[in-house]
């Protein structure tokens, strides 16, 4: 057999092997999607998840000519990637655990690139994979475990500083007691919402403007403090709003705009830090 009839049946089982592999990926995964999307549909808190498969395929599609250069080696330690992840979603599924079949994906997509296109690739395009886990909801569990000592944690620092400039205030739990007010620190005040957003922001800003992989890091870490500190603004401000001017920023569509107006603040705070960030990036890039 000579080389081109060689290439030839190579193309020829890669283009089998990937028609194979995307037809599992339908039928096991059409479902979990769907279900992604119903759920992305339905809350607040993952309304992102519309634009993180968009997002990822426009990465890859930008790097398409570097990609083009990469020469493919089919690697078996992808296939047996794809078939423990594919195990790893039986079991979730039989045991009804959403967020492990959803997770299971990220393997899956990953194993397959490195069956098929090599280590290379796969090392090429693993931040648009690894961007997936954005769109997966965390569990109930967890996500009520984080957010009852964060709302404490920003009615505590609210209140702090609420009694430093002298207004009248105590706090019994999350609940913040004016004279003539009572104001609840509800889930959507404790940071989390908005940080699951700002994390996915950092981390596209991040990949977009940074070349160090440190830096982007550094970037993504912010995201965290950075959303706790602008809820505790957020609170800190209706307090302030209804003692000095009764006026109730905790209700109707003025709440959603202020809503809108602190993560505009929290994305600015993210953006600022990127800038900072860049001019390093920049000078370690030119030594």
């Amino acid at each position: 057999m000579n080389n081109s009839n060689k290439q030839s049946h190579v193309i020829s089982s890669n283009k089998l092997s990937l028609g194979f592999l995307l037809s599992i990926f339908i039928i096991a995964y059409f479902p979990v999607l769907k279900s992604l999307i119903l759920f992305w549909n339905s809350s607040d808190d993952y309304s992102h998840g519309f634009f993180i498969i968009p997002i990822s395929c426009y990465i890859v599609w930008q790097k398409k000519d570097a990609l083009k250069k990469i020469p493919a080696s089919s690697s078996f330690s992808g296939l047996v990637i794809v078939v423990v992840s594919l195990l790893i979603y039986v079991l979730a599924t039989y045991a009804e655990i959403s967020t492990v079949k959803s997770l299971s994906i990220v393997p899956f997509l990953g194993g397959s690139i490195l069956y098929l296109f090599g280590f290379r690739m796969l090392k090429a395009v693993m931040f648009p994979i690894l961007f997936l886990l954005f769109m997966i909801p965390v569990p109930g569990q967890i996500y009520s475990s984080l957010t009852i000592p964060l709302q404490l944690f920003v009615s505590k620092i609210s209140v702090g500083i609420s009694s430093m400039l002298g207004i009248p205030i105590y706090r019994d739990g999350n609940v913040i007691h004016l004279p003539d007010h009572t104001l609840q620190v509800v889930q959507a005040c404790s940071g989390l919402r908005s940080l699951m957003s700002l994390l996915t922001l950092s981390a596209v800003f991040g990949y977009f403007t940074l070349k160090s992989n440190i830096l982007r890091s550094i970037l993504f870490a912010t995201a965290i403090p950075t959303a706790i500190c602008v809820n505790i603004v957020r609170v800190f401000m209706m307090t302030a709003a209804f003692y000095y001017f009764q006026y109730d920023l905790t209700e109707g569509t003025v709440h959603t705009a202020f809503g809108m107006i602190i993560f505009i603040l929290a994305l600015a705070i993210i953006v600022l830090i990127g800038k900072i960030l860049s001019i390093w990036d920049n000078s370690a890039t030119q030594e």
